[in-house]
């Protein structure tokens, strides 16, 4: 599962993992603090600050993580450095965020005795309904791609998703014509497909007529191959994803090993494009 839908809005499953891990932490290690002080009027403030310093931990987790993945993936950042701010890409490295975290966490249990216990239960429950999430959410992503005919749209020819490119790592972009961040990462996309010969990128459209689609690519003068039509838009939903545009990264042998809900930059698919070809 990739995304939660609300309303029209389809949100990433990764940062509302995150928010929900947060939110329990302090609310549960302020419960503890301010029930270990009863009757003792300074107790709410001090609480106050069990919330604060699990949010500073997240933050400087995050910061932390950012940092290590853009210096894991600092020649790809070169020609694009403002990418570093992009966060959308989803680029991060978390064991680093943990670790900075969990020190974070430690350092305020030793300068603040009276907290001791209370970040430890909230912090310890933190970091379970993440792992928990993660690896629950993990039975319902799809190993391999599902068998969702599509229709090339040069030939008109229908196949099944599977039987693109065999034998080869791919990537599959999935988009629509009136999906903004869609549009904003497309040309990446296209002066990716023509750069780069070891991996097949493919475009499947999600819903759109043929005639909707060549309008789009001749409008914006995207000399793009490899593109699909989904016409009943059934592919999302089978990935659990029914956000666009929704990214996949599929290796060789066919199963898929990792995926995107959301704008990718061209660092960030460069540190990708690194993982599947290896």
């Amino acid at each position: 599962m990739m995304s939660i839908s609300i309303g029209p809005l389809a949100l990433p499953v990764g940062p509302l993992k995150l928010l929900l891990a947060y939110l329990l932490a302090a609310w549960v290690a302020r419960w503890v603090f301010v029930r270990s002080r009863k009757g003792d009027a300074g107790a709410p403030a001090l609480g106050k600050q069990v919330g604060d310093t699990l949010l500073n931990a997240l933050l400087m987790g995050l910061l932390a993580g950012r940092l290590v993945f853009v210096a894991q993936n600092v020649q790809a950042y070169e020609s694009e450095p403002w990418a570093m701010l992009d966060v959308r890409d989803g680029g991060w490295n978390p064991w680093a965020a943990a670790i900075i975290s969990v020190a974070w966490v430690a350092w305020r249990q030793h300068t603040e005795p009276a907290l001791r216990r209370a970040l430890g239960v909230g912090s310890a429950l933190g970091l379970g309904v993440w792992l928990g999430a993660t690896v629950l959410l993990s039975h319902y992503q799809p190993k391999a791609l599902p068998e969702v005919t599509v229709v090339e749209l040069e030939s008109g020819r229908s196949a099944l998703l599977p039987q693109l490119s065999p034998g080869k790592p791919r990537v599959i972009n999935l988009w629509a014509s009136w999906c903004g961040p869609c549009r904003q990462e497309m040309p990446m996309f296209a002066a990716a497909q023509q750069r780069e010969k070891s991996v097949d990128i493919l475009f499947i459209n999600q819903g759109e007529s043929a005639e909707a689609v060549r309008a789009y690519l001749g409008a914006y003068h995207l000399n793009l191959s490899h593109v699909w039509l989904d016409s009943h838009s059934s592919l999302g939903p089978a990935l659990g994803s029914r956000g666009l545009p929704t990214t996949l990264f599929v290796d060789a042998q066919g199963h898929l090993v990792d995926a995107h809900m959301g704008v990718l930059n061209a660092p960030a698919l460069a540190s990708k494009l690194k993982q599947l070809q290896f």
